[in-house]
Order: structure tokens, then C-alpha cells, then sequence
């Protein structure tokens, strides 16, 4: 899906144009945002900056979103916007801009914050399957590629029972948090096995970022430390070697997962 197999996460507020364009040196792929897209959504973005969170406000999301990813057209970058909702025609609006620039939207069910949670946007979309799955194929519609950003250690989510309903509705990532879990990125991985699996979460260096591989990600994902240039080589160098080593039809023995 891109290559060199790091990308740079999206993180609230600060994840945009120019924060992608100082990571292309060392990654394949931003994931831009979170952006939201609607009122509701607006409205607890603001309830977050209020309370000192950083995100993007903006009363013309959907424009936000075209203007960024022009900025980005003469990129090598796989670019992908991280987006909330909580209807399905703001993500068809959105995908189909990300469609024209030849870039991706990635379905937020990731955030935990109570004021996204409470109008059931993030984290709370992994409890509500159906509506999650509903959102997958409307942005799908529009031949744009469409992911989800996921979190592990929900109370009460299978993910690997969660990734294949998302795969048969048009998904191509999922962008796996794994938390303190990494041993889920094998679950998700042979439950799903054509989706392209994004690890994310403590990747810093050779050790952090061979882990997830070794569970079989795809790729890995840097969050926090996505605006250091050291951080960002060190990974990509980690994940070169890996691949160059190991080949990319490396999977874990079953020794490896139940280690974790």
C-alpha cells in the first residue's frame, strides 16, 4: 500500500499539510487529522479545546480537508484523512474529496474522549458494529480507500472478530492502536488477511517497531514523536531492515504469540 512501510498518525490538532511534508523524508504514508466533520462533532472538538485539547476547528471541515490535501498533490506521500462523524453523508462528502486527490479517508472509531464518545463518535463506534460497518461502505462509495483507525483493550471488542465485516465492506487498512495488547496485531492479521494492517503505539526504534512486524503487521505507525526527524530514521531504518532480512511473508510461530 506504501513504501517505505512507516507512517506518520494522525494526531488532533496538529497532524496537517506541513507537519506531513517534514516526515516525507523517512515515511510512505500521513494519516492527517482527526477532523470533524459535522456539527456535533465540531461542537465536542471545541468542548475538547476547551478544556486544553488541540484540534482542528474549522467551519468548513470538508474545505479544511480539500485545502490539505492540495498542499500535498506533489507528494510521494499515501495520504489518508482521519475523520469523525456521526452520519454517514459527511463521510460520502469527504471521501469523495479525498477520491479526487488520490488520497484516503480513515474512519475515526479511535478516540476515547467522553465528549466524542457521548454523540458516538471514536471509540464508541466499536461497540456499535453495524454503524461502523455503515460508515465503511458509504465512504467506500466513493472509490476512494478507506480504513479505520481502531483501539485495543475495549471492554467487550473482538477486533479480529470486528476486522473481516469491515474488509467485506470495502475497507483496505486497519490502523491498529495496540495499547499495552501488541500480540492483537496477529489476531487482527489471521482474521483478515487482505487487509493492510498498521501497528501503532510506543513505536520508537528497532525493538518497538520489529515487534509489531514480527506479529505480522504490514506497517507500523509513529504518533507523539512524528516531528522527530531521529525518531523517524531510526524506525525507518528498523523497518527496512526487517523487511530486507525477513522477507514480507514473515508471520509469528506460535511460540512468539503466546510469549506476549
Amino acid at each position: 500500500m506504501f513504501s517505505p512501510r512507516l507512517a506518520v498518525a494522525s494526531l488532533s490538532g496538529e497532524s496537517d499539510a506541513d507537519w506531513a511534508r517534514a516526515a516525507a523524508p523517512h515515511v510512505g504514508a500521513a494519516f492527517l487529522g482527526g477532523v470533524a466533520l459535522d456539527q456535533p462533532a465540531q461542537e465536542a472538538a471545541r468542548a475538547l479545546v476547551a478544556r486544553g485539547r488541540s484540534e482542528f476547528l474549522t467551519d468548513d471541515p470538508v474545505g479544511f480537508v480539500a485545502d490539505q490535501l492540495t498542499a500535498l498533490d506533489d507528494s510521494d506521500l499515501f495520504v489518508a484523512v482521519n475523520v469523525r462523524a456521526t452520519s454517514r453523508d459527511p463521510l460520502r462528502e469527504v471521501a469523495a474529496v479525498c477520491a479526487d486527490h488520490g488520497a484516503g479517508v480513515e474512519v475515526n472509531a479511535h478516540c476515547r474522549q467522553e465528549e466524542l464518545c457521548a454523540i458516538g463518535c471514536g471509540e464508541s463506534l466499536l461497540r456499535d458494529t453495524d454503524r461502523l460497518v455503515a460508515y465503511v461502505a458509504a465512504a467506500a462509495e466513493s472509490g476512494a480507500p478507506v480504513g479505520v483507525k481502531v483501539r485495543a483493550e475495549v471492554e467487550g471488542v473482538d477486533l479480529a472478530a470486528l476486522a473481516p465485516k469491515l474488509a467485506d465492506v470495502g475497507a483496505s487498512w486497519l490502523h491498529v492502536d495496540a495499547m499495552d495488547s501488541e500480540s492483537v496485531v496477529a489476531d487482527v492479521v489471521a482474521a483478515a488477511p487482505d487487509l493492510f494492517v498498521v501497528a501503532n503505539n510506543g513505536v520508537r526504534d528497532r525493538d518497538t517497531a520489529q515487534e509489531y512486524l514480527r506479529y505480522g503487521a504490514d506497517a507500523v505507525s509513529v504518533g507523539r514523536p512524528s516531528d522527530d526527524p531521529v525518531v523517524l530514521s531510526r524506525v525507518n531504518e528498523a523497518v527496512g531492515e526487517w523487511f530486507e532480512s525477513e522477507g514480507e511473508s514473515h508471520s509469528p510461530d506460535e511460540s512468539e504469540v503466546s510469549a506476549r
